[in-house]
């Protein structure tokens, strides 16, 4: 049996209409994937299924950590291996032939996937978004909630993958302002009840609410080379710098409401 055929792909969506499509085109090889969508009202189900390898499933949205667990244990999943993908998650062809390649030993637990990050499908010279494990063995993994995100703990030894993934979220620009008042809230209630000796430096920065806004826009057009990517860089930057104060925001009115 190849290691594509010892995998199930499992993805999270939520009206993904502008993106489902491509990350499923790009997944015709696999021939087991489950998609677990929290309520879609837009085109998202009705495009899934159109594609024969895919089992949708439904579960209300609470956490990120809570619907990865419920896909693990709660939607049919058989197979050894399982590539864990947002729905704007788009393996290249050259991923797709490394991860074929895979002959892991049982020391093996888990590889780390790093990314491509798009705006409208051009790839930028560099990225804040961080590598994580996208592929395990089934039975090793289990979620905890980080923030607004989720972490996938892994029991045993993890391994680097050499292809990326295309990270190329096309949904507007609304919604994304809009997911960010969430996702900021929930990261401010973490950096406010962690003690300040267990945060990492990144979120000492952001507890000290005036140095990432223009610290992080300044970071991705310089050290990412943003600047070369031309407007789709500076999009970038500007987008994880309004990120990053709409977190200032928040922490501030978490601190002006206490005093």
């Amino acid at each position: 049996m190849s290691m594509i055929e010892n995998i199930t792909v499992l993805i999270l969506t939520y009206n993904e209409e502008p993106n489902i499509a491509r990350t499923l085109d790009a997944l015709v090889g696999f021939s087991d994937i489950v998609v677990l969508d929290s309520g879609s009202t837009d085109e998202t189900l009705p495009i899934v299924k159109c594609y024969p390898n895919v089992r949708v499933m439904t579960r209300a949205f609470d956490s990120h950590a809570m619907q990865w667990s419920y896909g693990l244990k709660q939607c049919g999943i058989e197979r050894e291996w399982v590539l864990a993908l947002d729905a704007d998650y788009v393996l290249s062809k050259a991923l797709v032939k490394e991860i074929h390649s895979l002959m892991p030993d049982q020391k093996v637990q888990g590889y780390w996937v790093g990314f491509n990050y798009c705006v409208y499908g051009q790839r930028l010279s560099g990225t804040l978004y961080p590598p994580v494990v996208a592929l395990y063995r089934r039975r090793s993994v289990h979620y905890v909630q980080d923030g607004h995100t989720q972490r996938a703990i892994v029991d045993g030894d993890i391994h680097q993958l050499n292809e990326r993934i295309d990270h190329d979220d096309r949904k507007s620009l609304e919604r994304w302002l809009v997911s960010q008042a969430k996702y900021t809230s929930l990261e401010a209630e973490l950096l406010v009840s962690a003690p300040w000796k267990a945060l990492k430096i990144q979120q000492k920065l952001r507890r000290l609410i005036v140095i990432t806004p223009w610290l992080v826009p300044l970071y991705c057009l310089t050290v990412c080379k943003g600047i070369l990517d031309g407007w789709p860089g500076i999009f970038y930057a500007f987008q994880r710098g309004a990120a990053e104060a709409i977190l200032s925001i928040q922490l501030l009115d978490k601190k002006i409401k206490k005093k």
